[in-house]
């Protein structure tokens, strides 16, 4: 895997002519975890997509830049809320899908052990129908970790698990995507609390910078300084200024 590098997005966006967002600026700093925390609508998914370079259907104005200066094309792993597994495959060839997509040889080795390191090995045979909404977002992590990028964007991948699974992907997460540059769209203040070194309020009135609990990520969900401030991005998100 190359450096991680930081994100530079600036502009405004535009879909059939009406606004998305913008004109706002938004800086994602190199191989660490930020959150970008808004309520539904507000264009953080058009932000990931493009950053990822699947926005076809936005008119955006402005500029989407790595610190690098290098494209970021071949550098972004894209995570969204649905799995997005393929149901006649099973969890390997799910895992492996994106290199037989680009005509790539597969690297089965490689699948057994990043499948090993999510705690799915003994499921590789299995088809996504028999697995539990756990496992299914756990696979689709390991796909995204097999393609090895620098940069991961994360659009609300945990949102659908319930409290327990949801908790223990955020923890598994943050282990295996450390020192990678990750951009965490959601609009869960409790998971923002838990995660990211950088944290980001996004309004209709633009981009804000939040500052997080000094305890590490991802910080106890039971902490008081965590609560006190999942309580203060609530309120953030109720008083938008």
């Amino acid at each position: 895997m190359s450096a991680a590098p930081a994100l530079y997005l600036s502009g405004h966006a535009t879909i059939d002519g009406t606004t998305i967002f913008g004109p706002l600026s938004l800086e994602v700093p190199a191989g660490k975890w930020t959150c970008l925390l808004g309520p539904s609508g507000v264009g953080k998914s058009t932000i990931l997509r493009l950053l990822a370079g699947l926005g076809n259907e936005v008119a955006f104005e402005g500029e989407v830049a790595a610190d690098d200066g290098a494209p970021l094309e071949e550098r972004v792993a894209l995570m969204a809320q649905s799995d997005l597994l393929m149901p006649w495959l099973d969890v390997a060839a799910n895992v492996t899908l994106g290199a037989r997509l680009r005509g790539d040889t597969p690297q089965p080795d490689r699948a057994r052990e990043v499948l090993e390191r999510v705690g799915l090995a003994t499921h590789a045979a299995k088809r996504p129908h028999a697995l539990s909404g756990g496992q299914r977002q756990r696979a689709a992590l390991a796909r995204t970790l097999m393609e090895d990028r620098p940069v991961v964007l994360l659009d609300e991948p945990f949102s659908a698990l319930d409290a327990k699974s949801r908790a223990l992907m955020q923890d598994l997460a943050a282990e295996l995507l450390a020192d990678r540059t990750v951009l965490h769209v959601t609009h869960d203040a409790a998971e923002v609390a838990r995660l990211g070194h950088t944290i980001l309020l996004m309004t209709r009135h633009g981009i804000t910078s939040v500052t997080p609990p000094e305890a590490p990520m991802p910080r106890l969900y039971d902490a008081p300084e965590t609560l006190a401030f999942q309580g203060h991005l609530l309120r953030l998100l109720m008083n938008p200024r």
